[in-house]
């Protein structure tokens, strides 16, 4: 009897859209062990801790507080932010702390789970899910004390303040995505997050976090262009019930920021276990 002949060869795996597809349904289904990661690591970040939650707006009170004093002593002097310059500083870098905290946390987040994720077979978006949970939880702690600057100093409610969570979340998403980006060039080499800290640092200076855009130079140019910009200051003038002056340019930076985030996710999900295996081989 003549024996059946089979030939195998390598099929052709790489389909988009069924990788986006399975890593959706991977985010859908890991909601609970997201959620349980998240807990974990909020509940360690402040057992041992005299300050506890403090410690979640700790840096941009510092970083405010600083400008606030050498803008009050005359050290420097700040163009007119038509609100009081405390809220500004302070509304400021919260928003940037959210922002920078939003880009590295896919890269802590994956680094600090990289002894699990070499031992035991789990959805690996549910590493950047809890991440993103623990940004909120301590993003939600920083804006209730950013409604305390707000009211402390006159400014009081406005219609636009229901909208400024929208612009947070415009934000977090932004951050996220960049971060996806670089984590698995950041998981080969730790220079890239040296790098990040170092740019962001300078980035810093070139958006107005803690200053108004310079109304001629080069500086205002490269604020005007900074796709940061437009989500400090939408998100600023909500809360404060000032009229979005770059709410078209936040809409396009965050409606890039979309197509953008599944293509990081894709490149996560692709790379993430070849970075796994390498680093445990």
């Amino acid at each position: 009897m003549e024996l059946e002949t089979k030939v195998y060869q390598k099929e052709n795996n790489f389909r988009i859209g069924k990788m986006l597809k399975e890593s959706l349904a991977d985010i859908a289904s890991s909601r609970f062990l997201s959620f349980q990661l998240a807990k974990r690591d909020i509940q360690a970040q402040y057992r041992q801790s005299y300050l506890g939650i403090i410690w979640a707006f700790v840096t941009p009170l510092t970083t405010a507080f600083v400008w606030i004093f050498l803008n009050s002593s005359g050290t420097i002097r700040v163009t007119d932010t038509g609100i009081p310059y405390p809220v500004y500083a302070f509304s400021g870098t919260l928003l940037w702390s959210i922002i920078k905290d939003a880009i590295t946390s896919p890269m802590s987040s994956t680094n600090s789970a990289k002894g699990i994720m070499s031992k035991i077979n789990f959805p690996k978006e549910a590493i950047i899910i809890s991440g993103v949970y623990k940004l909120l939880f301590n993003s939600s702690i920083k804006v209730l004390l950013l409604l305390v600057f707000i009211f402390f100093y006159g400014i009081g409610f406005h219609w636009s303040l229901l909208l400024f969570p929208l612009a947070i979340l415009g934000g977090v998403l932004f951050g996220t995505t960049l971060g996806l980006l670089i984590t698995p060039l950041g998981m080969l080499y730790k220079d890239i997050g040296q790098l990040i800290g170092f740019g962001l640092g300078f980035l810093m200076y070139v958006t107005p976090v803690v200053y108004a855009i310079p109304k001629t130079g080069i500086i205002k140019t490269v604020m005007e262009l900074n796709p940061f910009t437009p989500i400090i200051l939408t998100a600023r003038d909500l809360a404060v019930g000032m009229p979005p002056m770059y709410l078209t340019y936040f809409l396009i930076v965050i409606a890039c920021s979309v197509p953008l985030f599944f293509i990081a996710l894709l490149f996560y999900r692709i790379s993430i276990p070849i970075l796994v295996e390498r680093m445990s081989a």
